[in-house]
């Protein structure tokens, strides 16, 4: 096999992007470490990928450091992170460790419904009200129409027989 072709066969951009099969891999360590073409192409292509990764990145808001820092600190002062951290547990009211402070670092959340903005509920209202309206008008109009095709067809029907006379 030529070396060029190997290169050139798509395996090294397969392993960069994490898609080669690990018999792939295994075959182009072997390879790369018997041929430094082989390990150019490679380190060419890492840094072509990390060059456009780096390109195309989009920066974190300039406070997004300081909120991590902070949820951090906050849980750092709860009783129940100073054991993760090498403090001993404070014992419940019980007497007794609580396991699930040993496992678990709980959350605490308002509610777990979704909260809709109250606009958002008279829209909705005023929608379905405007469909039903809609909706209305649609068959009184359909019927309407089915009415007056049938008046139609009377009056011609009637025309037709006035001529036949």
């Amino acid at each position: 096999m030529k070396i060029n072709e190997y290169i050139e066969s798509g395996i090294l951009e397969a392993y960069v992007l994490g898609s080669a099969s690990e018999a792939e891999a295994n075959e182009l360590f072997n390879l790369k470490a018997q041929h430094p073409q082989i390990e150019e192409a490679l380190f060419k292509l890492e840094s072509d990928l990390e060059r456009i990764a780096e390109h195309m990145a989009i920066a974190p808001p300039p406070n997004t450091w300081a909120k991590i820092e902070g949820g951090i600190n906050e849980l750092v002062k709860t009783p129940q992170f100073e054991y993760l951290i090498g403090e001993e547990p404070k014992e419940s009211s019980r007497g007794s460790r609580s396991r699930k402070s040993e496992q678990f670092i709980e959350v605490e959340a308002e509610s777990g419904h979704m909260r809709i903005r109250k606009i958002w509920r008279w829209v909705f209202a005023a929608v379905f009200i405007l469909g039903k309206i809609f909706l209305a008008f649609a068959i009184y109009y359909y019927l309407e129409n089915r009415h007056t095709q049938e008046e139609i067809e009377k009056l011609k029907i009637e025309l037709e027989s006035k001529r036949s006379r």
